[in-house]
């Protein structure tokens, strides 16, 4: 298989629009960082640093990342600034790769679950219910039997977009209604996906708690009652983050991860913003793996994230 292997050129094209923006930025702050030198010094190390840390890659991340090129500059004795931008890819892709356990190719469904239950988390606003839509339409799409709970019984709107992505989409959905117990919703959902042999059970839940107790609490029921039926489940707790926000994303990853056992990241909304950045210093200041990103508006532009062609579309020029 070739390095894109999996990806059909119409992806490619929509990952590679999506992060025009935080293409475009980063490198337009590049450009005026390494403007009229000819050597990759001390200098340019702090240009740098203030590039990355502008196009949210965070402090953290972007610290790790000069390190690398600071010892590659040692070892290399010169290194031109022509060079940079293959150096920043190189290291950038070498970094999440270390933080990656394995490469998803594909809408995979772990063997050894039936169904696989997916519990998904986030603030209001982030595209979480969207989110679950387009999973649930591209898992259909691979011959696999979904169903879908309407957990996030705070929010009629929650509710009443889950529905209709069911029904665009064909799949089921579990819903008391608004102001119902979530956990009770996410019980009858399992329940369902237990009796009709679904592979895959995918449950909203409230994004706006008034506190991290609250939030905690009503997680620890849901995870309670699901367990009745499963005693493994859920086997993925979601976190959706929407990356237009850049550095609250960050903010958000620290407190549902203090609040909940984050399993995996979708980072959502790329396309309207130019902090795509952002998605390299969760991936490595989390160390929880990124499975999809949001690129567009289309079910397809829900992608599997895979750091070679995410690194590859940001560094195009």
């Amino acid at each position: 298989m070739g390095l894109f292997g999996f990806f059909s050129k119409d992806k490619k094209e929509s990952l590679d629009k999506g992060l025009e923006k935080s293409k475009d930025n980063f490198f337009s702050k590049l450009g005026k960082a390494v403007v009229g030198k000819s050597k990759v010094d001390e200098a340019v190390l702090d240009d740098l640093e203030e590039v990355l840390i502008t196009s949210d890659v965070g402090v953290q991340t972007t610290i790790k990342i000069i390190e690398r090129i600071e010892e590659r500059v040692a070892r290399d004795k010169y290194m031109s600034v022509s060079e940079l931008d293959n150096i920043l890819r190189e290291e950038i892709a070498a970094l999440l790769s270390e933080n990656m356990t394995e490469e998803v190719n594909d809408f995979i469904i772990p063997a050894g679950h039936k169904p696989y239950v997916i519990l998904v988390v986030g603030v209001n606003g982030v595209g979480k219910t969207t989110t679950i839509g387009k999973l649930a339409a591209q898992f259909q799409k691979r011959g696999k039997k979904v169903v879908l709970g309407a957990a996030d019984t705070f929010r009629a709107a929650a509710v009443d977009q889950l529905i209709m992505w069911g029904e665009r989409v064909g799949v089921p959905v579990i819903s008391h209604g608004m102001n119902t117990d979530p956990a009770s919703v996410a019980f009858d959902a399992v329940k369902k996906g237990v009796e009709t042999q679904a592979d895959v059970v995918i449950i909203d839940t409230a994004g706006r708690l008034h506190t991290k107790v609250n939030l905690m609490n009503e997680l620890s029921k849901i995870k309670r009652v699901i367990k009745k039926f499963i005693e493994d489940a859920p086997h993925d707790v979601m976190l959706v983050l929407d990356g237009s926000t850049g550095q609250n994303a960050v903010v958000q990853a620290t407190e549902f991860t203090k609040a909940t056992d984050v399993t995996s990241l979708t980072i959502t909304k790329l396309d309207g913003t130019a902090k795509g950045g952002v998605v390299i210093g969760i991936s490595d200041q989390f160390k929880i793996p990124v499975k999809y990103i949001g690129v567009g508006e289309k079910v397809d532009d829900l992608q599997v994230f895979n750091k070679v062609e995410f690194v590859d579309s940001f560094f195009k020029k």
